[in-house]
C-alpha cells in the first residue's frame, strides 16, 4: 500500500508526520511518489487561525477529488478541535487527535481489517502522554520533538486546548533520539515543540540542561532552536549558543505585538523592554545571528495608535525577518471579550506594511554577507534545479553542486541575492571537486 503525506503548520507537525511515516513503513505502507496513486492520504492539520482551518478543508476536498478511492486520515490540531467537521468531509475515514498520532498505524490496520468501512476515532481525551521522536521524512534535516503542549493560555490562542498541558521526556531519552539520528547519518537537528523553553517543567532539569547534553552528541554537527518564548530565552541560553560547538546562531522568537498595551491584552509573559533586551543581547554576543520574529497584526484592542507603536518598535529592532500573521478570531477564546475589533481591510493594510518592513530587514541582513564564505548543509533538490541549503546563520543558498554532496556541510561563497526570491546564489569554494571528493 502507498500513503501520501501532506502537512500544515509548524515544524513540530512535520516532525510528527515523519514519525508516522516511519511507523507505517514498518507495516509495509510506503511513501507515495509523485507519479503514483495513493491508497491512503494522511493530512496533518493546523488550526492556529481560521485561514488554517479553511486551507485544511480545501486540501482534504481536493485530495478526494483527485484520488476518490483513497482513504483520508485527518490528524493534528484541526482534527482535535473540530473532529465532527473533519469527519464530515468527503473521503475521510479516520480522525485522530493530536495525542493519538502514534496510534494512527493501529487505526489504519483496523480500517483495512474492516474492509475500508469508515472508522471515526474521536480525539477527545485528556492529553498526558509524551512520545519523543526524531525523524526527517524526505528531508535532509532531522526534527527532534522534545516537548508538547502549553500552559500559557494567551487570549487569542487555541493551542492549549488542541495540544494539552506542557509535558516533555527526560534529557536522557532525547539524547538517545539524537544519537539514533547521528547513527543514521544525520548532520543537522531542528529542536521542536509547542513551547520548548518549558522543557523539563515539573522536574529538576531545564531546557539549558538539554542543550548542554545535546551539544555533546558526536556526529550531529548542527542544532537549531525552532522557536522559543522571549521570557524563557534566558541570557544563559543565549551565551551558551554563542560559545557552543554545534548550536547555530539562529533564533526564532515570537513577539506578537510591539505594543505593551496589546501584549497585556494578549496575556503574554513579557513586555517590549524584555524583548528588546533579548534581541540586543543576541546581537552583542552573536552579531551575525539570524533572528526571526513572529508578529500578529490587527488583534482585538490594537487601535491605529497601538499599531503605530508596534511598527515603530519592530522597525527599531536589529532583527532579520518577520513572520506576519493577520489576527484571526478563534471560538472559545478570551480575546473575544476584548473591545475594538479591527476591520479586515485594516488587518490587510497593516500586514502589508509589516511584510514590506520584513523584506527590507531580510535584504539588509543578507547583503552584509555577500562576498563572504559560509558553511552550508546541502540538501537534494527537484530534478534539474540547483541544490539548496542554509548557512549556519540561516541564509537560504542556491548552489550548483554534484549530488554526492547531498547532506554534506561545505564552504560556499555567497555571490548575490536571487531576484524575486529569498535565497542567495552561491558557489562552492575551490577545495570541493565538482567530480567527486574534495581538494583538501
Amino acid at each position: 500500500m502507498l500513503c501520501l503525506y501532506h502537512t500544515f503548520g509548524c515544524k513540530l507537525n512535520f516532525a510528527e508526520t515523519s514519525t508516522i511515516a516511519e511507523m507505517l513503513e514498518e507495516r509495509g505502507i510506503m511513501r507515495c511518489d509523485d507519479n503514483e496513486i495513493p491508497d491512503i492520504i494522511l493530512v496533518n492539520t493546523c488550526s492556529v487561525t481560521g485561514e488554517a482551518d479553511k486551507k485544511c478543508r480545501q486540501a482534504i476536498r481536493s485530495f478526494h477529488r483527485r484520488y476518490p478511492d483513497a482513504g483520508i486520515v485527518v490528524t493534528g490540531c484541526y482534527a482535535q478541535l473540530k473532529a465532527d467537521e473533519a469527519a464530515s468531509l468527503p473521503g475521510v475515514v479516520i480522525v485522530a487527535g493530536t495525542d493519538r498520532k502514534n496510534s494512527i498505524p493501529e487505526y489504519i490496520d483496523r480500517w483495512i481489517a474492516d474492509n475500508n468501512a469508515q472508522c471515526l476515532i474521536t480525539p477527545l481525551q485528556q492529553m498526558k502522554a509524551f512520545n519523543p521522536s526524531c525523524s526527517r521524512g524526505d528531508r535532509t534535516r532531522y526534527f527532534l520533538k522534545v516537548q508538547d503542549g502549553c500552559d500559557y493560555w494567551c487570549t487569542y490562542c487555541t493551542i492549549p486546548r488542541a495540544r494539552g498541558r506542557s509535558r516533555s521526556a527526560s534529557v536522557e531519552e532525547i539524547v538517545g533520539q539524537a544519537r539514533t539520528a547521528a547513527a543514521r547519518g544525520g548532520k543537522e537537528i531542528v529542536i521542536t515543540g509547542v513551547n520548548i523553553g518549558d522543557f523539563g517543567k515539573g522536574t529538576d532539569r531545564s531546557f539549558i540542561d538539554l542543550c548542554r547534553a545535546l551539544d555533546e552528541v558526536e556526529g550531529i554537527e548542527r542544532y537549531r532552536i525552532s522557536s522559543i518564548e522571549p521570557n524563557l530565552l534566558t541570557d544563559e541560553i543565549i551565551d551558551f549558543v554563542a560559545q557552543s560547538k554545534r548550536f547555530m546562531p539562529h533564533f526564532h522568537i515570537p513577539l506578537q505585538c510591539g505594543s505593551d498595551e496589546v501584549l497585556r491584552l494578549m496575556r503574554r509573559h513579557y513586555d517590549t523592554a524584555l524583548f528588546r533586551h533579548k534581541i540586543e543581547r543576541i546581537r552583542e554576543v552573536m552579531p551575525h545571528a539570524f533572528i526571526g520574529v513572529d508578529l500578529i497584526v490587527g488583534a482585538r484592542g490594537e487601535t491605529e495608535a497601538e499599531f503605530e507603536r508596534s511598527y515603530a518598535f519592530v522597525e527599531s529592532l536589529p532583527i532579520s525577518r518577520l513572520h506576519v500573521f493577520p489576527y484571526s478570531e478563534r471560538p472559545d477564546t478570551r480575546a473575544l471579550e476584548i473591545p475594538h475589533v479591527v476591520s479586515q481591510e485594516d488587518k490587510h493594510r497593516r500586514a502589508a506594511r509589516m511584510i514590506a518592513l520584513s523584506d527590507a530587514k531580510l535584504s539588509a541582513f543578507t547583503r552584509q554577507f555577500i562576498g563572504t564564505a559560509r558553511k552550508v548543509l546541502l540538501e537534494h533538490s527537484a530534478d534539474g534545479q540547483p541544490m539548496g541549503g542554509f548557512t549556519d546563520n540561516y541564509i537560504r543558498v542556491s548552489v550548483e553542486a554534484p549530488e554526492h554532496l547531498d547532506n554534506h556541510i561545505v564552504e560556499v561563497m555567497l555571490a548575490e541575492e536571487c531576484a524575486g526570491s529569498e535565497s542567495v546564489k552561491g558557489c562552492l569554494m575551490p577545495c570541493y571537486n565538482i567530480n567527486g571528493g574534495t581538494g583538501l
